[in-house]
This record gives C-alpha cells, structure tokens and sequence, in this order.
C-alpha cells in the first residue's frame, strides 16, 4: 500500500503529456495531500453524507440511456457507494478510480455483485487519456489506449477537489475517453469557489465550484451539450459542514 503517496516512477517533475512546468510539483503535492485527507476520512465519508438521493436519481436517468454491460468509467469512486453500486446492479461493466488507498480498499471488500465485477484502479484523474495513465500507473485501457471506449463515465462530487483551471482540461481528458455520442454524469456543489481551503471532517480541503451558468458554460467549452441539470438543497449529517446545494447534470459528448 502506497497510502497518501503518488506512486509515480516518472519524474516528479514532469506533467500528464511530458512537459515539464513550475506548476507540475505543487499539484502533485496537493494530490498526494488530498490522498492522506481521504485515506484519514475513510468510511467516516459515507456517515457524514448518508442521503445520496439527488446522485442516484442522477445514476437511474443516466442508466435508462444506456445498454446492459455498457462500459462505465466512475471518477472518485470512494468507496464505490451508491454509483458503483447501482450501476454494477444494473449490469454495468465498472471502473472506478480514486487516489485513497483507503477508499479503494473499501470499495474492493464491498464490490457489489452483478453481471460483470468492477474493477478499481489508482490513478491521478489528471493523468486520464494521457500517456502517464500507462507510463505511470500501468494503466494502458485509461491512456490513450482508452480513448473512445467507454460509453459513459460518472463524475459525483470528485472535480469539486480541482483548481477551476485544470477542470477544462480534466473535462476534455474525459470526452476523449467516451464513445461519440457517450455520456456525462455529474455533481457539483453550485458555489462559486476556486480551491478554496475549507474545513472538511477533521481535514482541510481545497474545493472549487461553479454557479450553475458558469459549469454549463465550461461543460459547453470542453465538447459537451448539457442534456439535464436539476439542482438539490443538501444538509449533511455532519453538523461541522454547512448545507449546500448540489448541481446534477447529464451531458452527451458532441462529436
């Protein structure tokens, strides 16, 4: 187990697509810290947000466009509840990735059964359709080996954990990996944040978020038509984090 760490043997200074930048280092630190905060979190993620109605009505229009043993990628699966739950149930063939080692542990002890068993991989989302998915992860089917081949990939509340800079590019790595046609589903918390540091059960974060014109207007930009947006007042369980309104929108990739 490489807890909290990013298990990378590239060099640490060079970026997704080999270029090196003064930018690459602080990233990765700030991933590696965002590892350690989920790893510490653990299962104390699903108690303190218990109600997951909006992100599974969400998961049920996005399942009712797509055929049995569909591929399915899910970003920041976590723990694998509910998404990679409910899809794998309705017959999905699942790939949920996350950066805990702690969260990934959990999902892999929970797998759901159904039709096809998911499977749950280590990687920087960051890194997605990108040569260091295979160079630096071993992960070839998520590089550019795996564009195209997924018809749909779920993204709840895990690029909220982005600068709002590297959403644009993280939102296009992920249009590359989706079929034409392939869908979106996604949650945010509709705020207008960038990186902020915040207080996050007994951790501190850095969250981003967007007002709703806003995150349509990035969707729009990084070859996405918004099909469906519905927005959900939320409270958590956890009386140290405030209510917020959560964004759910399902998207098709244009072109």
């Amino acid at each position: 187990m490489t807890t909290g760490q990013i298990s990378d043997p590239s060099p640490l200074d060079e970026d997704a697509d080999g270029d090196d930048g003064p930018d690459v280092l602080r990233r990765r630190a700030e991933r590696a810290l965002q590892a350690v905060a989920f790893d510490t979190i653990g299962a104390g993620y699903g108690e303190a947000f218990p109600a997951k109605r909006g992100q599974l009505a969400c998961g049920r229009r996005l399942l009712a466009r797509l055929e049995p043993g569909a591929a399915v990628l899910d970003i920041g699966c976590g723990t694998g509840d509910p998404t990679v739950r409910q899809l794998t149930a309705a017959g999905m063939r699942v790939t949920g990735i996350d950066l805990s080692d702690v969260m990934l542990t959990l999902a892999r002890a929970a797998a759901p059964n159904g039709p096809f068993a998911p499977a749950f991989h280590r990687i920087d989302m960051y890194d997605l359709a990108t040569r260091r998915a295979d160079r630096a992860w071993n992960l070839p089917a998520l590089g550019p080996r795996g564009r195209g081949t997924f018809d749909a990939v779920t993204a709840f509340f895990s690029l909220i954990l982005l600068p709002q800079e590297e959403i644009p590019t993280v939102l296009t790595r992920l249009r590359a990996l989706l079929r034409p046609g392939g869908l979106l589903a996604l949650g945010m918390v509709e705020a207008d944040l960038d990186h902020v540091p915040l207080p996050f059960l007994g951790r501190e974060l850095r969250i981003s978020g967007y007002l709703r014109e806003d995150l349509e207007r990035v969707l729009v930009e990084a070859g996405f038509a918004v099909e469906e947006q519905s927005g959900h007042p939320y409270a958590p369980a956890s009386t140290s984090l405030p209510p917020e309104e959560q964004l759910f929108l399902r998207c098709r990739r244009v072109g």
